[in-house]
């Protein structure tokens, strides 16, 4: 871990952060210098080894269990971080799940979750964030490229949960810029993950579609969310940074 200062001092929360695009993220705010929190759900065993990892590289992180999709819990590891940490000067909102299926053939059980996780644990997280978030504070979510470009059939409703998150995005850049704090949306294209494997039934699908010809890995998501969390973008707000290697051009 090269570990620099743009950070420095920085109080980081990122949700979904065990695996995938999620641990990327957490790798590379820890590489330049945050202290950063990460949640998860159902995988202790990668989040404990993503703690020594950047311990031992002498970075600082934390591992918090909580079910993005449970309000309560959402709420709670926001406190536990302020409490530990005295403030959030980021916040990520990463965590999300997808569902696939024809929209009359998705059962509504599975609707309520994804809405859980994808949309009203963003809302929580950051209803609770901004309670101890000040000036220079930054809001980043993760949507997807899906929302400009539907590639494909099964998605509607995912593309609903991350068009939301887009929608509340926009919301929050006039509700929060006069307290100094930005709010921008990555939105991933296809990305090397657990949810969408570089390997996987979709991949053979949509890469001849990508320009640049791979598929993304997680530090290009990283990349994108460690620039808008730095001083740099201080005038950065209300943007939607496709990252996404031509995908959706």
């Amino acid at each position: 871990m090269s570990a620099t200062t743009k950070l420095q001092n920085k109080i980081a929360i990122v949700t979904g952060g065990s695996r995938s695009i999620g641990a990327a993220i957490v790798r590379r705010l820890a590489a330049e210098g945050a202290t950063v929190a990460f949640t998860y759900n159902a995988s202790p065993e990668k989040a404990e080894a993503l703690v020594s990892e950047i311990q031992a590289a002498g970075g600082k992180a934390l591992a918090i269990q909580a079910d993005a999709g449970n309000p309560e819990a959402v709420r709670q590891a926001v406190n536990q971080v302020a409490a530990s940490f005295g403030k959030v000067d980021i916040l990520v909102n990463n965590a999300g799940i997808s569902v696939l299926g024809q929209p009359e053939q998705i059962a509504f059980t599975d609707f309520e979750r994804i809405l859980a996780v994808n949309v009203t644990g963003v809302f929580v997280a950051t209803q609770e964030a901004l309670k101890h978030m000040g000036t220079g504070g930054r809001i980043i979510h993760i949507g997807s490229s899906m929302v400009q470009y539907a590639a494909f059939g099964t998605a509607s409703a995912y593309t609903l949960t991350k068009g939301a998150v887009a929608g509340f995005s926009r919301g929050l850049v006039r509700d929060l810029g006069p307290r100094g704090i930005t709010v921008n949306t990555v939105h991933p294209g296809p990305t090397d993950s657990d949810m969408n494997p570089a390997d996987g039934a979709v991949a053979d699908f949509v890469r001849p579609n990508i320009a640049v010809g791979r598929y993304g890995q997680g530090a290009d998501i990283a990349s994108a969310v460690t620039f808008l969390a730095s001083d740099e973008a201080a005038f950065v707000t209300g943007a939607e940074l496709l990252v996404d290697g031509g995908f959706t051009a």
